[in-house]
């Protein structure tokens, strides 16, 4: 008899450029009087100058400059996710989504797998749809006031997090994410894991994804020609499966197509579950 357990499809997404079209420290980065470009462009300098890891510098350069301006604890921080815009639809899109899958019988859960700052996602309006944020983030005293990077996430080290859903072990200090699971025991098989993104530092997870059997999907905004020529390479390099615009509405082509894989999911975890049941039965047949 074929268990009665709903599959998981973890939908897995990165933020910037992605959910919001613009950087999410960047209302922040305004509030200081700087000049966005100009901030981004020096948090750059300073990583090539230093050898440092990008994320770090411009973690640091956050720090540094509001020196004599603010104190940016992280109830501070958190304010700025209030202001960050977000793109059409996505205020209703996670419960659509998750209304959508409970109709297939799919359980959907949402992550983000970020190089921006948690503190700044755990406060925009959609922070309570993600199951877990993987993001960057600061370690703060008991004042509240940063003193240390706790969490520092780069284009290629996103990637354990994909595992870390797969096998379930969420909490970053999981040591079990290292451990083998026998087939079938994987709580999200890479097949039931879609990873939404939309530039070069998402192509370490997307082909991940890609190769394991899942789905990578590349966005664009229309408004931005380079914007859709980048999701073009990226199919043209194999990077990713599909690419649609960043509108999250009802009927948008992303509805459409999640709910295309949604389906597929449903399908294909009722003959997989078969499988593996026949499969034991047979094992463990005493003919």
């Amino acid at each position: 008899m074929i268990m009665d357990i709903k599959p998981v499809l973890a939908l897995c997404y990165d933020f910037d450029k992605t959910l919001s079209p613009e950087n999410m420290q960047d209302g922040y980065i305004r509030s200081l009087g700087l000049d966005v470009d100009t901030f981004w462009s020096e948090s750059n300098l300073l990583a090539d100058k230093h050898h440092m890891d990008s994320n770090l510098a411009y973690m640091y350069k956050m720090i540094d400059e509001a020196v004599g301006k603010v104190i940016p604890t992280q109830q501070h921080l958190r304010s700025y996710g209030q202001r960050v815009p977000l793109y059409k639809g996505l205020e209703t899109w996670f419960e659509r989504m998750n209304i959508l899958g409970n109709k297939y019988e799919v359980q959907i859960e949402h992550y983000i797998i970020s190089s921006g700052l948690r503190e700044i996602i755990e406060g925009t309006s959609i922070a309570p749809y993600f199951k877990h944020i993987y993001a960057s983030a600061f370690y703060y005293d008991e004042r509240g006031v940063p003193r240390w990077p706790a969490q520092a996430i780069n284009y290629t080290n996103k990637t354990q997090f994909l595992f870390r859903i797969e096998k379930g072990t969420l909490d970053i200090n999981d040591n079990h994410v290292n451990k083998h699971f026998a087939e079938g025991e994987l709580r999200v098989p890479f097949r039931n894991i879609v990873y939404i993104g939309d530039s070069a530092t998402d192509i370490p997870c997307m082909r991940l994804v890609n190769s394991l059997g899942g789905h990578s999907i590349g966005v664009y905004d229309r408004s931005n020609k380079k914007s859709k020529e980048q999701v073009y390479q990226m199919i043209k390099d194999k990077r990713i499966r599909y690419y649609v615009p960043t509108d999250y509405s009802k009927d948008s082509e992303m509805y459409k197509l999640i709910k295309s894989i949604i389906r597929k999911t449903a399908a294909y975890e009722v003959l997989e579950n078969k499988y593996l049941q026949d499969k034991k039965q047979a094992f463990t047949s005493l003919f």
